[in-house]
């Protein structure tokens, strides 16, 4: 027979738990709604900026290799030094959301080392951090608390080391991974080419009929600068997009626990009743069967 204490302290238990997940997720809900809308913001921007690297991309490439000296522009063909920037949560109880992201780079990993490829990765977020410390996997750049309150001179100065490093010849690609908002109850993981800009994402593009006009510049002191500018950002909207989701992700965690815990509570409850109605039958027939024996 079931101990009734036990029960009844298992019950008291599971109804904290569940007033604690079901706060999380009402501070989760709250969270998501405004970086949700700075997300959606800051997207149309992004993708304003994006739109014009690209259009530039496809007039250098039409003007031929001549106008084609930036750095940024120039794709190797076999790269063998890349920098992988990857994006986590400072916390956890969000779900899959820190799993889907190292899954990615650890399968990214494994593909250019068949390549014979050195790697740098750079994290940003505790979760990734701790993964790779605990797996012995040395990180090249590490930062905490970005991810938790994006802001954009931080992300800027973190990433513009690693394009520096990139513009100096000492990494041939920049790739970003995180996990990306798409709805409440949807994230997806996103892995983009950062630098050089990715000739094969806008070969399938028809040409613009925009007036932008693209000449020859020779120290491309413009140029380079407007793509800093479009490096910076894009490392800016990716924490925020990955905020959003892992707000997204914990409320559905959390959510899902609050529904368990209160599964368990009628489960325990139940249990709770029977032990207690086998404790009065029990007792019962004792008092019955003294009464018998005395007679």
């Amino acid at each position: 027979m079931a101990n009734l204490k036990d029960i009844k302290r298992k019950i008291s238990s599971v109804k904290n738990t569940e007033k604690t997940t079901r706060a999380m997720k009402l501070v989760s809900s709250a969270k998501l709604r405004r970086t949700e809308e700075l997300a959606k913001r800051s997207r149309v921007y992004a993708e304003k900026l994006t739109s014009m690297i690209d259009e530039i991309a496809l007039k250098i490439q039409s003007l031929g290799d001549s106008a084609n000296s930036s750095v940024y522009f120039k794709n190797k063909e076999n790269p063998k030094n890349i920098d992988i920037i990857f994006i986590t949560a400072d916390k956890g109880l969000c779900g899959g959301f820190n799993s889907q992201t190292l899954k990615r780079v650890n399968q990214l990993i494994d593909s250019l080392k068949a390549d014979d490829v050195k790697i740098r990765l750079s994290a940003v977020g505790r979760k990734g951090i701790d993964y790779y410390k605990f797996n012995n996997i040395e990180l090249s750049r590490k930062v905490i608390g970005l991810s938790a309150a994006p802001n954009y001179e931080d992300a800027a100065s973190f990433i513009s080391e690693i394009s520096d490093e990139y513009a100096s010849g000492k990494s041939d690609q920049i790739i970003m991974v995180h996990n990306g908002y798409v709805s409440m109850i949807a994230q997806k993981v996103k892995e983009d080419q950062v630098l050089p800009i990715d000739i094969n994402r806008i070969e399938g593009k028809a040409k613009s009929d925009s007036e932008l006009e693209i000449e020859p510049d020779d120290d491309n002191t413009l140029l380079d600068a407007l793509v800093k500018r479009y490096v910076e950002y894009s490392m800016y909207y990716a924490l925020l997009d990955s905020l959003a989701a892992e707000h997204a992700a914990r409320m559905q965690a959390m959510d899902a626990a609050t529904n368990n815990a209160k599964d368990m509570v009628k489960a325990l409850s139940v249990k709770y009743n029977k032990a207690r109605q086998e404790a009065i039958t029990t007792e019962l027939i004792e008092i019955i069967s003294g009464m018998e024996s005395m007679k």
